[in-house]
């Protein structure tokens, strides 16, 4: 079941109902898969910015091929043709950038209005937005407007499946995902 909710916010309430058990219970199993280190809760990044953020964690099961196999995906023709290939594509380069070891409070930002980004972390003393996108040819979005004032960001990168890195807008770049995944530092994998 959580395999499903791969990459969504948390409800608790929904994952009980569905599993005929209590929502401390689920809440114990999810907290004990994550300190075993199977499910990451990517917990949001709130301050009081005169917006209404969302407070839920969103779930990511950490291994992709654990995902898959969770999901009856058994090889990469049922993987594009699966509803959760972007949750997927998301997840794996969240937890790629989550685990850099010059990474400091990974965390995403969602308001109750839709504007919203997949990761936010600090990297020395700058704050870094990511936009995961899996598509050769991103672009800009109002709500990345949005995180890059309402969270002030320093610079805000759109990750995504092209293979070419250029410029989207003034303090917005595009990066390939190959530069994120094989980059052993998140310096490393956004200047280039």
């Amino acid at each position: 079941m959580l395999a499903h909710y791969h990459g969504q916010t948390w409800n608790g309430a929904e994952l009980a109902r569905s599993t005929d058990v209590s929502q401390p219970t689920v809440k114990r199993y999810v907290n004990a898969l994550t300190d075993a280190l199977v499910v990451r809760q990517l917990q949001p990044w709130h301050a009081n910015v005169g917006k209404r953020p969302v407070k839920s964690p969103r779930v990511f099961i950490r291994d992709t091929g654990l995902l898959h196999r969770l999901l009856g995906i058994d090889g990469m023709l049922d993987l594009e043709r699966n509803p959760k290939v972007g949750a997927s594509w998301e997840g794996l380069v969240v937890e790629h950038l989550s685990t850099r070891p010059d990474v400091v409070d990974p965390s995403f930002w969602s308001t109750h209005t839709a504007a919203g980004i997949d990761l936010r972390f600090m990297v020395g003393t700058s704050v870094i937005g990511v936009e995961i996108k899996r598509t050769q040819s991103p672009s800009t979005t109002k709500s990345m407007h949005s995180a890059l004032e309402t969270l002030e960001l320093d610079h805000l990168f759109v990750v995504h499946a092209g293979s070419h890195r250029f410029a989207l807008g003034e303090s917005i770049t595009a990066v390939p995902a190959t530069d994120v995944l094989s980059a052993p530092t998140a310096v490393e994998a956004f200047t280039a």
